[in-house]
C-alpha cells in the first residue's frame, strides 16, 4: 500500500511539474518574463532541472539584460547536459563577458568552436577575436546606407576629397584622347570633381570635368589629394614625371609614384612642386593632412618598412620645408599593404590594410594611435567593408556621413566611389494606453519595448495623458507589451521601414480585471466531463491570482455554472467539482485559504438565456452558460 501510494503521489508531482512547466511557457511566449521567471523557478523548486526550464530562465533574464542571473542559469544548464544547444552556449559566453568573466567565456568559446566549427561567427578567429567578429557580422546596433555615386563610370572612379561644394576624385574616364595604362588596359588616371549641392536633404551632384589646371594633369598617373584647411595649397599623387612630360624611371626600368604640392592662384592651380622625400627608387603617395595642417602621412615602399607599403608621417615646418619621414610602426603597418591614409577632426586614424583578419583583400579600419601609442586598429566591418577592396574612406567635418571606394560586386565600373551615411535610422513609435471598456486613458502602464528576439529593448511608463514614445530602429520588427495593475497586459505587433523620422502609431488597449463587484477573466475551459485545471485555464487563474496579490485584504467567492446538457443532479455536482479546482488551483500558488469564503457550483440553475431542457440550442448559446464568477467579498 505504502508504495502504491509513492507511486501515486511521485505521478502526481510530475503531472503538476509538466502543467506548471506548459503555465510558464505560455507566460514566456507572451514576453512575461517575470511571471515566467516565477513559475519556472517554482519549478526548479519543486525538482525539475530540465534543459528547457534551466535554459528558459536563462532567456527570460538575457531578455532583461540581467546578465549575471542569466549567466547563474545558462551555467546550469551548459554544465549539466552534453548536447545542450549551441546557442545557449553562445548566449552564455556574452553573458559571462558581460559580466567580465573573460577567462571563462574563452574557455566556452572553444567548446562552441568545437561544436559549431562552421559558425560565422566565430569563423576564422580566435576566443581573443569573438567581440571583434562580431563586429565584423553585425549590423544590429547601427543602420548604414550606403548608395553608388552617379558620376561613377565603367572604369576607376575612388579616391573622394570634399572641399567646399567640390568633390575631388581620381578617374580613368576616357572624355579626352588619353593613353592606355598596361596593368589593367584603363586610360591613365586623372583628377575630376563634381559640384555638390543639397536640397531637402538629398544631395545632386553635377559636372565630372578635369581639375582646372593643366598644371596638375597629365598623360600619366594623377589621384589622390589632400587640401590644407585654406583651400590655397593642394598634396597630390603622380607619376614619376619630368619636365616634358616624360615618365621617369630607375635602373630597373620601373617608374614609381611621387608626392607632389600645387597652390592656387587666381582660381587655377599652379606652382606645381615635387616634394623633397620622394625618390625615383620607391614611391610615395595617397597624401592625407592633420587637421591643424601640420603633418603631412603618406604611402610609400621605401627600404625600412614592414611590409610591402607602410605609412609615413611628415612634420611640416614653419619655413615650408619637412622632417625626416617616420614610419608609424607596427600599431598600423605590417607585412602587408597599408595604404590610403585620412585624419577626421578628431584625430581618428583610418587606412586600409589587408594584413589584419579582415572580410578579405583591402579592408578599411581606424585607430586612435594619434592620440594613444597603444591604441589597437578596428575593422569598420560590413557595410563599408567586404570581400572585395574597400579604401579612400573619407568623413566630412565632424559628420556621420562621407565617402569611400570600393571594387565590390554591383558597381558601375572596376572601382567605383560610394556614400554612405551612419547616422542611425530611427523612427517613433507612440501612443496612448486605454482602458478597453471606457476607452478612458490610462496612466503608469508600464510599456515594454520587445524585439523579434525577446528581448526588452526600452520600458516607459504612461504619462498622466496615457501617453508613451520609443525611438526605435528603422526596418525592424517589435511587440509591444503593456501593462498595469488590476488590468489584463495588451500585446500589439509593429513593423518599423526605412523612412528616417517616421512616427508609428500603435494605441493600447487594456482590458480591466475589475469590474464593479467581480474580478473579470476569459472563460475557463474545461475538458468534457472533468474539473481537473488545463494550462490555458491556469493561464487565466493567474490574473485572478495577480489581483489578489496586488489587493491583500481582498475576499472572494467563487461560482461555477454549467449549460443544461447532462441531468440537473449530474451538473449540480460537476459545477461544484470545478468551482473547488479552481479555488485549489488559487490556493496552489500563495493565497491562503482565509481570503476565499466559498467554492460554490450551481449547475444549470442559473442560465443567462433560453437553453434550459429540452430546448434546441447552439453550440455557442450553450457555452454563454458554462462560466465561472469571481465575486470580491471585501477589499
Amino acid at each position: 500500500m505504502k508504495t502504491k501510494l509513492f507511486i501515486f503521489f511521485l505521478a502526481f508531482s510530475s503531472t503538476f511539474m509538466v502543467a506548471q512547466k506548459k503555465l510558464a511557457d505560455k507566460f514566456f511566449e507572451n514576453f512575461a518574463y517575470v511571471k515566467a521567471t516565477e513559475l519556472y523557478e517554482e519549478a526548479v523548486k519543486k525538482g525539475d532541472s530540465s534543459e528547457h526550464v534551466l535554459t528558459r530562465l536563462g532567456d527570460c533574464y538575457y531578455n532583461n539584460s540581467r546578465s549575471k542571473e542569466a549567466a547563474f542559469w545558462y551555467g546550469k544548464a551548459v554544465n549539466k547536459y552534453d548536447k545542450v544547444n549551441p546557442e545557449y552556449i553562445f548566449k552564455y559566453i556574452q553573458s559571462l563577458r558581460s559580466i567580465k568573466d573573460y577567462q571563462k567565456a574563452d574557455k566556452w568559446l572553444v567548446k562552441f568552436k568545437n561544436i559549431q566549427g562552421g559558425d560565422s561567427r566565430v569563423k576564422d578567429f580566435d576566443a581573443n577575436n569573438l567581440d571583434l567578429y562580431e563586429d565584423l557580422a553585425s549590423t544590429e546596433d547601427l543602420i548604414v546606407t550606403i548608395e553608388n555615386m552617379p558620376f561613377n563610370t565603367q572604369y576607376s572612379d575612388f579616391g573622394s576629397y570634399v572641399f567646399g561644394d567640390q568633390l575631388y576624385f581620381a578617374s580613368a574616364r576616357d572624355t579626352v584622347v588619353k593613353k592606355r595604362y598596361g596593368w589593367n588596359a584603363e586610360p591613365f588616371l586623372d583628377i575630376y570633381f563634381v559640384t555638390v549641392t543639397e536640397s531637402e536633404g538629398k544631395k545632386e551632384f553635377t559636372g565630372a570635368d578635369f581639375i582646372n589646371s593643366s598644371k596638375i594633369n597629365t598623360p600619366y598617373h594623377e589621384a589622390s589629394i589632400a587640401m590644407t584647411n585654406d583651400g590655397q595649397t593642394m598634396y597630390f599623387t603622380r607619376d614619376n614625371v619630368n619636365r616634358r612630360n616624360k615618365l621617369g624611371y630607375d635602373r630597373k626600368g620601373t617608374s614609381h609614384l611621387k608626392l607632389y604640392k600645387a597652390s592656387l592662384d587666381n582660381g587655377n592651380w599652379n606652382n606645381v612642386v615635387e616634394l623633397p622625400f620622394n625618390d625615383d627608387y620607391f614611391s610615395n603617395g595617397h597624401p592625407a593632412l592633420s587637421p591643424d595642417n601640420k603633418q603631412l602621412f603618406f604611402v610609400s615602399d621605401r627600404e625600412g618598412g614592414f611590409g610591402q607599403t607602410d605609412i609615413y608621417v611628415v612634420d611640416i615646418l614653419e619655413d615650408g620645408k619637412y622632417s625626416e619621414p617616420r614610419n608609424l610602426g607596427p600599431k598600423v603597418n605590417t607585412e602587408g599593404r597599408e595604404m590610403f591614409p585620412f585624419v577626421a577632426n578628431d584625430n581618428t586614424f583610418y587606412f586600409s590594410s589587408d594584413g589584419y583578419l579582415n572580410l578579405g583583400l583591402l579592408d578599411i579600419y581606424k585607430s586612435k594611435i594619434l592620440t594613444d601609442a597603444n591604441a589597437e586598429p578596428e575593422n569598420l566591418g560590413a557595410p563599408y567593408n567586404s570581400g572585395y577592396d574597400d579604401f579612400a574612406f573619407f568623413l566630412k567635418d565632424d559628420s556621420k556621413k562621407g565617402y569611400f571606394s570600393s571594387n565590390r560586386p554591383g558597381g558601375k565600373g572596376s572601382d567605383d566611389i560610394y556614400a554612405f551615411n551612419a547616422e542611425p535610422c530611427k523612427q517613433i513609435i507612440q501612443g496612448i494606453a486605454r482602458n478597453s471598456k471606457t476607452n478612458e486613458v490610462l496612466a503608469n502602464v508600464e510599456v515594454q519595448l520587445i524585439n523579434t528576439n525577446g528581448k526588452i529593448i526600452a520600458t516607459e511608463i504612461t504619462s498622466a495623458t496615457g501617453a508613451y514614445v520609443f525611438e526605435a530602429d528603422c526596418d525592424k520588427s517589435f511587440t509591444l507589451l503593456g501593462s498595469k495593475k488590476d488590468y489584463k497586459n495588451a500585446i500589439t505587433a509593429i513593423v518599423t521601414n526605412l523612412e528616417n523620422g517616421k512616427v508609428n502609431i500603435a494605441d493600447l488597449y487594456l482590458i480591466p480585471l475589475i469590474e464593479d463587484n467581480q474580478i473579470v477573466i476569459n472563460p475557463i475551459f474545461f475538458d468534457f466531463d472533468k474539473w481537473n485545471i488545463r494550462t490555458d485555464a491556469e493561464y487565466e487563474l493567474e490574473n485572478i491570482v495577480d489581483v489578489m496579490r496586488e489587493h491583500p485584504g481582498m475576499v472572494i467567492k467563487i461560482e461555477s455554472h454549467t449549460d443544461s446538457r447532462g441531468s440537473d443532479n449530474y451538473n449540480m455536482k460537476l459545477s461544484d467539482r470545478r468551482a473547488k479546482s479552481t479555488r485549489d488551483y488559487i490556493l496552489s500558488r500563495g493565497i491562503t485559504a482565509d481570503r476565499i469564503e466559498s467554492a460554490i457550483g450551481y449547475g444549470e440553475t442559473q442560465l443567462l438565456n433560453k437553453c434550459a431542457n429540452g430546448v434546441k440550442c447552439t453550440a455557442e448559446e450553450h457555452q454563454l452558460n458554462r462560466r465561472s464568477y469571481f465575486y470580491i467579498l471585501k477589499d
